[in-house]
């Protein structure tokens, strides 16, 4: 699978209702839902996070949890099958996939109750960047 493998499975997404907590497109899906639905689609066992909360400033096991599921940590411009960790508001993480177009993100949007793909807003606040290791 590759990082763009990955970003049009996340593009697949599009569409499904929200749930918190959710972990499956049938049944709905968070922010957090979408990338392992987008890494089980791809033949990842898309290995579920532990240790964080709806409301936290922090998530001191996120970079695990990316390397579990074969992200390392970049920097730099978005590219097409990042994930990206950002911070929409006062203690709130949210987790986005970068979609094919790498100016725009798939994501679980909970106001709009359901997974959407738009532009990653110009001011977000990227908390943590990682990147697919592509496998055979």
């Amino acid at each position: 699978m590759t990082p763009a493998g990955f970003a049009a499975a996340a593009g697949a997404l599009v569409g499904c209702r929200f749930r918190l907590h959710g972990r499956t497109p049938e049944t709905g899906l968070d922010c957090v839902g979408v990338a392992v639905a987008a890494l089980r689609a791809c033949g990842r066992p898309g290995h579920l996070p532990t240790g964080y909360r709806l409301r936290t400033g922090e998530w001191p096991e996120a970079d695990s949890w990316a390397a579990r599921n074969g992200f390392h940590p970049v920097g730099g411009a978005p590219q097409p099958g990042d994930v990206v960790m950002t911070a929409p508001g006062p203690g709130q993480l949210h987790f986005a996939v970068v979609s094919p177009d790498p100016s725009r993100i798939v994501e679980a949007h909970a106001s709009l109750r359901k997974v959407v793909l738009g532009p990653l807003p110009p001011d977000a606040a990227i908390i943590r960047h990682w990147r697919l290791c592509p496998t055979s």
